[in-house]
């Protein structure tokens, strides 16, 4: 397919609920610390999520998507996100949703794509694409958090009018970090939410549940 002349239109396709990646499977180890008690309202579901977003993995897969945009060859970076996964559910939630992504938008968009971490799949189809990085990384930002928050307000429960107002509250972050990483490299990559972590190792074993992670 020839370079597509609306970015917003692809990106809006490709993180739409209906993009078919699974994504409403996985719920990060939220599951579980909401179990847990945790978190149990819409201020400990936000400052939950912002970890997320800013000290975990939603850092690292920002920095992977652009190396995987300026290098979409480089098999080494598809290794590395695959291995940086901290949890057997954890390496599930990112390997399956980039293999789904993968396989669709090879077909949907006539781009090939091998199957990959899906920070690393949505890189490459970006780059085939020419769709502007920076956008791209808010875009994928945006979903992975709006993701998180939908399990919340299943879960807590919380209004789904809340859980809109916590998505917009993102909007800054999503910004900073796609800057963020436009700048950096593979060596900048590393995590601090620690209980995410330890939320999605014990996500493993508990005994009733809705997710896969």
């Amino acid at each position: 397919m020839a370079t597509m002349a609306d970015p917003h239109y692809v990106l809006a396709a490709w993180f739409s609920p209906a993009y078919p990646v699974g994504a409403f499977a996985y719920s990060h180890g939220l599951e579980w610390a909401i179990g847990n008690g945790d978190i149990d309202d819409e201020i400990s579901l936000r400052s939950w999520v912002t970890d997320c977003l800013t000290h975990g993995a939603g850092r690292n897969d920002a920095i992977l998507l652009a190396a995987a945009y300026r290098d979409p060859d480089d098999a080494e970076i598809a290794e590395l996100a695959a291995a940086l996964q901290p949890s057997k559910e954890r390496k599930l939630e990112s390997m399956a949703q980039g293999g789904a992504f993968a396989e669709t938008t090879s077909a949907a968009w006539n781009i090939a794509l091998e199957p990959a971490a899906y920070p690393v799949a949505v890189g490459r189809a970006a780059q085939a694409l020419d769709l502007p990085l920076e956008l791209t990384i808010q875009a994928y930002l945006q979903a992975f958090a709006a993701n998180l928050v939908s399990v919340g307000v299943r879960l807590i429960p919380i209004g789904s009018t809340a859980g809109q107002a916590l998505v917009a509250g993102f909007h800054g972050d999503c910004q900073a970090l796609a800057q963020e990483a436009m700048a950096a490299t593979l060596d900048n990559l590393g995590s601090a939410a620690l209980m995410a972590d330890i939320a999605a190792m014990r996500h493993e074993t508990q005994a009733v549940r809705l997710y896969r992670s």
